[in-house]
């Protein structure tokens, strides 16, 4: 396994992390998901990403069991704060301290440990003011229950505002998470740079856009059985924007690229990821261990630069590079 820093801090992480967003405790049972935990350790896997809202808080809680008794110290755990969880009360949501001090400790308790390595706000929150959640960020990191500070989906400017106040109060504003593929590149005309001069590093999510990227799906035909695409509750509505002919026809073509580089569809697009030098790392899910195996395989993985000028020449009209794209929701919109 390829390790790198988080961003220009001194943290390290394993190049793939494994997250849970759509599996554990909504689309697969709760073995088959530590059956993947378990073999992402085997394979090297140290970095294990989740939040508070995936399936409702019961993602963490299987994560925590999953990965009882392994070594402490040899983990890199995240987690993430915004989205409604509970009942959805008004303070249920969004970054205000009540939100974020409530929620860290309820973190920790179902991960069953008493502190997070990189504790990130998940979404940008419009409606409390930025001082007031990089303060609550900061006790969090005070008190021991935090190492690391990070954002995900945030816009550049909102960053370095956050970055600013992260140094006055003395805390490490070290990471976004943001969607990032072959096929979904917005953060790179604003984001990346911004970040590399900040020295925050990129822990991007969904680098096989939800499953498209791997070829399984055909342009003109059925989606597979048990695939996410027919799966309600396993991200059918956000895979849908990728489920166009002219789009699946286009990753088609990957396909002897791939085959020519000795990768299969999915490597191909984990290591494409990782090209990017502000990529700390890409997560990957599971619902089969098998598919953890592959997808390791891209750590370490050079790309020619004829083989990503092939890749651009084929994906070419379809990639959406508009960095409005990041954007946080106004809380009004859930709650």
């Amino acid at each position: 396994m390829e390790i790198r820093n988080l961003g220009k801090s001194g943290l390290k992480i394993s190049a793939i992390a494994y997250g849970n967003w759509l599996t554990h405790g909504s689309q697969v049972e709760e073995a088959a998901a530590t059956a993947c935990v378990r073999q992402a350790l085997e394979e090297g896997i140290t970095t294990f990403d989740t939040a508070d809202v995936y399936a409702n808080t019961a993602a963490e809680t299987v994560l925590g069991k999953a990965l009882a008794g392994e070594r402490r110290a040899g983990l890199e755990i995240f987690t993430k704060v915004y989205w409604p969880t509970g009942p959805g009360g008004p303070n249920d949501h969004g970054l205000s301290r009540k939100h974020i001090l409530e929620s860290i400790d309820g973190s920790l308790r179902r991960l069953g440990t008493d502190h997070v390595d990189l504790y990130q706000a998940h979404r940008y929150d419009y409606e409390t003011p930025l001082e007031e959640t990089m303060e609550a960020f900061a006790d969090v990191v005070r008190s021991g229950k935090a190492l690391y500070i990070g954002v995900s989906e945030w816009r550049a400017e909102e960053i370095r505002a956050a970055h600013a106040l992260a140094r006055e109060l003395r805390i490490p504003l070290v990471s976004n998470q943001p969607q990032y593929s072959m096929l979904w590149r917005v953060i790179e005309t604003e984001v990346v740079p911004a970040s590399e001069e900040l020295g925050i590093g990129q822990i991007v999510w969904s680098p096989i856009a939800q499953g498209v990227l791997t070829g399984k799906y055909l342009p003109g035909q059925p989606h597979p059985a048990g695939s996410r695409a027919t799966d309600e509750k396993g991200g059918a509505d956000m895979i849908s924007r990728w489920l166009k002919d002219d789009v699946l026809e286009r990753v088609q073509r990957l396909q002897p690229i791939a085959a020519d580089a000795g990768l299969s569809m999915a490597q191909l697009a984990v290591a494409w990821v990782l090209q990017n030098d502000n990529v700390s790392a890409a997560i990957i899910g599971a619902s089969q261990p098998e598919q953890v195996t592959d997808n390791v395989k891209a750590a370490g993985v050079r790309l020619d630069a004829d083989v990503l000028a092939a890749i651009d020449d084929v994906l070419g009209p379809i990639v959406e590079r508009d960095p409005a794209k990041t954007k946080s929701p106004a809380r009004r919109d859930f709650g």
